[in-house]
């Protein structure tokens, strides 16, 4: 089983965005049963809250959390990472360099290299910048899609 965590900075958007993202490639190829996926924030801001309606309105607008998933975008809100979770998961995955920063002082470094910026494992590296800020959901989206499609073609066959 692998074990992913994304993280971004208050769980309500990007990160959520990018577990059901994930959650659906890996449901439309059978493959689900093969993974553990989650999200979860850097801050403590946003704890309990559940994802910012923008970002469930963008998720819904490509047909993410109106079957398959409704149940368990519905019921998502956010927590915190933790020191644990660097044991629990195979990978950590970040929205952006802030994201990774706070992580290394939470989990005190990464001696496993288990923390990486979700648009490393693209041809074009970057952040993904904060739709909170940027109001770009549509934008958020296309870069988490294509993050999480090279991801996947990262970890290769399952």
């Amino acid at each position: 089983m692998i074990k992913v965590l994304f993280v971004c900075h208050g769980n309500i958007c990007r990160s959520p965005m990018a577990e059901f993202v994930f959650k659906d490639m890996i449901a439309t190829r059978g493959i689900a049963d093969h993974f553990c996926v989650a999200s979860a924030a850097t801050s403590s801001e946003e704890i309990g809250n559940h994802i910012y309606l923008p970002a469930k309105a963008e998720l819904a607008r490509h047909g993410i959390g109106t079957e398959r998933l409704r149940a368990e975008v519905a019921a998502k809100t956010a927590r915190r990472i933790c020191r644990e979770d660097y044991q629990e998961y195979d990978y950590l995955i970040a929205m952006e360099h802030f994201n990774i920063r706070n992580m290394h002082r939470v989990f005190e470094n990464d001696p496993e290299k288990k923390i990486h910026r979700l648009l490393d494992f693209t041809d074009a590296p970057a952040d993904i910048a904060d739709p909170w800020y940027t109001g770009s959901f549509d934008v958020t989206y296309r870069e988490i899609e294509a993050g999480c499609k090279a991801f996947l073609d990262f970890l290769g066959e399952i």
